[in-house]
């Protein structure tokens, strides 16, 4: 690991300029330490197809991406919102995330992962018309691969929303929407999946 050594230089002159006359720093930097120190390289949150240069994905090395801060966030809210509060906070959520369930069994053009969703996170996958009809063969599944990606950037180019994707094992790529934010909404939804639909129809 390449390290710096940055020193307060000419400690007399910046006393005189702060006016403080006791206080003299030395500053260490580490190159990649908190990188090493959080990183997780979590795939599903760090995927490498992504339509920008994923050198600029720097949550890796931040502190709050990691669990460690997650009891402090939790304490937090339930002083804030209290046991009733937040009982109700997790029954809407876990509603939403039936609602996305049943709204994806619905459209043909959308399957979903796993029948059976764990906890708010709702995996399914969405068939353009070109390979929609297509068997179920090695270069349906290739093509499939790159739907989520690609459809991900047009979200994200448009302003529109953000939505995850990631692989998981013997699967390909899939959209994974984790539904957390006590503020959506069914239309936020039905929002999502008809976007979804409307940027990835000409794939």
């Amino acid at each position: 690991m390449g390290w710096w050594v940055g020193m307060g230089i000419g400690c007399g002159f910046w006393r005189s300029v702060l006016k403080n006359n006791d206080k003299c720093s030395l500053n260490i930097f580490l190159q990649g330490l908190l990188e090493d120190c959080n990183s997780m390289r979590a795939t599903y949150l760090f995927q490498q197809d992504k339509h920008y240069d994923v050198c600029f994905d720097t949550g890796d090395k931040a502190i709050q991406c990691g669990r460690t801060v997650d009891v402090f966030r939790l304490w937090l809210m339930w002083r804030a919102k209290g046991t009733k509060g937040i009982e109700s906070q997790i029954n809407k959520l876990f509603d939403l995330a039936h609602y996305l369930v049943d709204r994806v069994r619905s459209k043909d053009a959308f399957q979903l992962v796993f029948e059976k969703p764990e906890c708010t996170n709702v995996c399914f996958w969405y068939y353009p018309p070109s390979i929609r009809e297509l068997e179920d063969t090695q270069e349906k599944q290739l093509r499939l691969h790159k739907v989520a990606p690609i459809i991900k950037g047009r979200l994200m180019n448009e302003g529109r929303l953000m939505v995850g994707y990631q692989p998981l094992n013997d699967k390909v790529n899939f959209f994974r929407w984790v539904v957390s934010n006590p503020a959506a909404s069914k239309h936020d939804v039905d929002y999502m999946l008809d976007e979804i639909e409307r940027l990835g129809h000409d794939l």
